[in-house]
């Protein structure tokens, strides 16, 4: 995805089209690539903004679910958005989560897609000596439902995270903060519309996960995608665009 990167003040972001706001929150282990597929279709019919989640920036005790919402607040009140779709994958979801429930106000629709918040399987809590990629690159192929989508470009971005003593502190900070962080007793206040979208061979945040957030999500929908991971819109990003789209046009 060959994109400019803008920086504002402490923010980077991919800014693409016109129209409302499309807001694309990342996961732990995710970038600005995660969303390419989603980025191109979509930047035909909205002002599509991916900024990026500062997972190492922040100092430990910010490094938390609550931290990257205050950092996803202060980017919406620089940049001046409003009627925004907000979308969150894994991590991101959770971000966005959290985010609807203390500031709904200016969310128009929310979309999670193997969101945490309720339940996730980690990468686990102990990473291997440093250097063994073999290792990471199974565990990054859990991410998916066809492991040919761990590219070696996407096994070499997470094996240079965890061969980061720092990164991995902070990793294991976020994964812990998201456990902690269960959102089961509030999700009934979210009036917004919602739409879930989630991988039925997802082993992160299993179907069952998708199950609960639409049982406790009052305005919300639920689609599976077959023989898809943790990751739809970078696994089977055509199916993945079609439902959005599908979603988005009935709330216009």
């Amino acid at each position: 995805m060959n994109y400019e990167v803008k920086k504002i003040d402490k923010f980077s972001f991919i800014e693409e089209g016109t129209g409302e706001p499309l807001v694309l929150l990342h996961g732990l282990f995710g970038g600005l690539s995660n969303f390419s597929f989603l980025v191109e279709h979509f930047k035909h019919t909205h002002r599509v903004i991916v900024p990026l989640l500062p997972l190492f920036d922040l100092d430990i005790f910010h490094t938390t679910v609550g931290g990257l919402q205050k950092h996803v607040q202060k980017f919406i009140e620089v940049r001046q958005l409003s009627n925004i779709h907000l979308l969150g994958n894994s991590l991101g979801g959770h971000v966005a989560l959290v985010h609807v429930l203390k500031h709904p106000e200016k969310i128009k629709t929310l979309t999670l897609t193997g969101s945490s918040g309720l339940f996730e399987n980690g990468m686990g809590d102990t990473y291997p000596k440093r250097g063994d990629k073999e290792y990471i690159r199974k565990k990054t192929q859990l991410t998916f439902f066809d492991p040919a989508v761990a590219t070696d470009e996407l096994v070499d971005e997470v094996f240079e995270i965890t061969n980061n003593r720092l990164k991995v502190i902070k990793i294991l900070a976020l994964a812990k903060s998201a456990i902690r962080n269960n959102l089961g007793d509030e999700l009934h206040q979210i009036q917004t519309p919602t739409c879930l979208i989630w991988g039925n061979n997802d082993i992160i945040t299993p179907p069952f996960v998708g199950e609960e957030f639409k049982k406790l999500i009052q305005n919300s929908e639920l689609h599976f995608i077959d023989q898809c991971g943790h990751a739809p819109m970078m696994e089977v990003p055509q199916a993945f665009n079609e439902i959005l789209a599908q979603f988005l046009a009935k709330h216009n």
